[in-house]
């Protein structure tokens, strides 16, 4: 797994990859006791992406073996908006300001290009 930096810090964002979505994995591992505050500061976050026009699809995972670790997964329409306007969002500026308070390391980001969804709407989980 690498440790990539920050989309806006990334060499790689000036020259988005052609077509088609693009979706992103944010891992987090928190300091022990940080839980409710990173869901308290998360939750309005994707409550107000949900709105974005070019915004996909959100899920957020909880290692069941380590309450502390979790795994966002972000599916976004358009690489350039991501990087030149949703990372900026008045909304993600308290998010942002006490991530680092939070974190026991620093996240991990992965991009990825989606090739194909399968999804089972209504199914019981």
């Amino acid at each position: 797994m690498r440790h990539d930096p920050p989309l806006t810090e990334r060499e790689d964002t000036a020259r988005p990859a052609p077509g088609g979505p693009h979706a992103f994995t944010v891992e987090f591992r928190l300091k022990p006791g940080c839980a409710e505050a990173f869901m308290d500061l998360l939750t309005p976050v994707l409550d107000a992406m949900r709105h974005e026009p070019t915004f996909i699809n959100a899920v957020l995972h909880r290692d069941p073996e380590d309450a502390n670790r979790f795994m966002l997964y972000e599916t976004w329409a358009d690489l350039q908006d991501v990087i030149e306007v949703q990372i900026g969002r008045p909304y993600r500026q308290a998010f942002w300001d006490r991530l680092p308070d939070l974190l026991a390391e620093p996240r991990r980001i992965g991009t990825w290009q989606p090739m194909r969804s399968d999804f089972a709407f209504f199914s019981a989980w």
